[in-house]
């Protein structure tokens, strides 16, 4: 349907995810409160890959359930950075290993997509996989 993939390395790339977040949400039907809301989970996870691993990529996509026939968009946020040691204890809130973070980034991104898939592997990287999916008043 709609693909747009945007390379994460320096700090007002995440502001490239966002505006385009927000763009592809919309055409994909969302209304305005969720496209700010799955605008906002795009950019923790850019902003964690831009402050854990430095570099990365983020890759947005309208998709269809072919069961369901329900649109939704992804966000596939990659990294080949350090990894997380303990994924569990990451996805609890208030937990960070950065002293000037309030440890809701990944949390958050639970919370506002429906779906919430991440791989992560000391010194070899992350990835987060996160789906909206709209719902029947939006379609």
């Amino acid at each position: 349907m709609e693909t747009k993939k945007l390379d994460l390395v320096l700090s007002h790339d995440n502001e490239n995810v966002v505006f385009s977040v927000r763009q592809i949400a919309k055409k994909a039907g969302f209304g305005l409160i969720d496209e700010v809301m799955i605008a906002v989970a795009a950019s923790e996870l850019s902003t964690n890959i831009l402050r854990y691993a430095e570099k990365g990529f983020i890759e947005i996509n309208i998709i269809c359930d072919t069961v369901t026939g329900i649109t939704g968009i992804e966000l596939l946020a990659n990294d080949a950075g350090p990894g997380i040691n303990n994924i569990e204890q990451a996805l609890q809130e208030n937990y960070s290993t950065q002293i000037n973070s309030l440890g809701q980034g990944l949390p958050s991104v639970i919370k506002i997509m429906d779906d919430f898939h991440i791989k992560s592997e000391p010194g070899k990287g992350t990835r987060v996989l996160a789906r909206k999916w709209l719902k029947n008043e939006e379609n």
